[in-house]
């Protein structure tokens, strides 16, 4: 059904909920492929499935894969694709739902980015957003429990490059398409994931067995197909997230997104009997409203949103 305005919001929210529902359960399996080869050596072969599909789109359909703006473009990618580097690292040492909660803190750090560099001025209802989302991270994280340390945060590093490229991404690529920014965002993997395969492997005396710092071994056939699974996964739901975008205003898409908390969440505890702390999901409860909140709040004032994977 199709508003007066021409959106279909209805539909939009449906394609925004399958792809979270997507991309909870194919993270869920990182676990998996964590147990046969390590993280740079998986980033490299799924970019590289990636890039086959799209090099058959090039000849076939005849994408464009060329950018209109280089810099932008290779600004983005580098975030974005550092964020993913960081988010996937500690989906094999945190709890995926607290990971999540992590990289979910960008709408917090957009905002920030917005007010501090690009001079946005901003209303009560935003501050106060930003200091909600704040009180959700630390109960998520707990940084006064004893587990906490320097590897906690790299969900919240996810979220800033995360931001920086959602930023990016609406003031400088408006004019790029998807399959441009994905073969810049996939590109900027491969170069992260060949960077990190010559100093495990050349670089460092005692490579170890932590899923960032294990060398390249023989891809096992459990290994190719949970990286398939990964890589035919995010496609499809990337492409839900662009064309839901495309049928309705994003601030309005934006509380079916952080779905995505609940369905990370839901399919950890089903396949793995994964659970966390009563004071974790409250606190992802509050990052979720700042969220919202700011994203509500935003809509007018130009802080857009921009369909990236998460």
């Amino acid at each position: 059904m199709k508003a007066q305005d021409g959106t279909r919001p209805v539909l939009a929210a449906a394609h925004i909920l399958a792809a979270v529902t997507i991309l909870g359960l194919i993270d869920n399996f990182v676990r998996l492929i964590a147990a046969e080869a390590g993280l740079w050596q998986f980033h490299l072969t799924r970019s590289m499935m990636v890039a086959a599909v799209l090099l058959a789109g090039v000849r076939l359909a005849g994408w464009r894969l060329r950018p209109k703006s280089w810099g932008p473009v290779l600004l983005r990618s580098a975030c974005l694709s550092g964020a993913m580097v960081l988010y996937f690292s500690a989906l094999v040492m945190m709890p995926i739902a607290e990971v999540a909660a992590g990289l979910f803190t960008s709408p917090i750090f957009v905002l920030l980015i917005s007010v501090l560099v690009l001079g946005l001025r901003v209303g009560i209802w935003r501050v106060l957003a930003v200091g909600l989302g704040f009180a959700g991270v630390l109960l998520v994280l707990r940084p006064e429990a004893g587990s906490f340390s320097a590897l906690t945060l790299l969900p919240v590093g996810a979220g800033l490059l995360y931001a920086i490229s959602v930023v990016v991404t609406r003031r400088g690529c408006a004019d790029e398409t998807v399959m441009t920014l994905q073969a810049g965002f996939f590109g900027g993997l491969a170069l992260w994931s060949v960077l990190g395969a010559v100093v495990v492997n050349l670089i460092l005396a005692q490579p170890g067995e932590a899923f960032f710092s294990r060398p390249l071994v023989w891809p096992s056939s459990a290994f190719l197909f949970w990286t398939t699974v990964q890589a035919g996964g995010s496609l499809v739901a990337l492409g839900l997230l662009t064309r839901g975008y495309q049928m309705a205003e994003p601030s309005y898409l934006a509380v079916f997104e952080y779905c995505f908390l609940i369905s990370a969440g839901g399919f950890a505890w089903a396949l793995w009997g994964e659970t966390l702390a009563p004071t974790a999901y409250a606190g992802i409860a509050l990052i979720v409203v700042s969220g919202v909140v700011i994203g509500l709040r935003s809509n007018d004032a130009g802080v857009g949103r921009q369909a990236v994977e998460p």
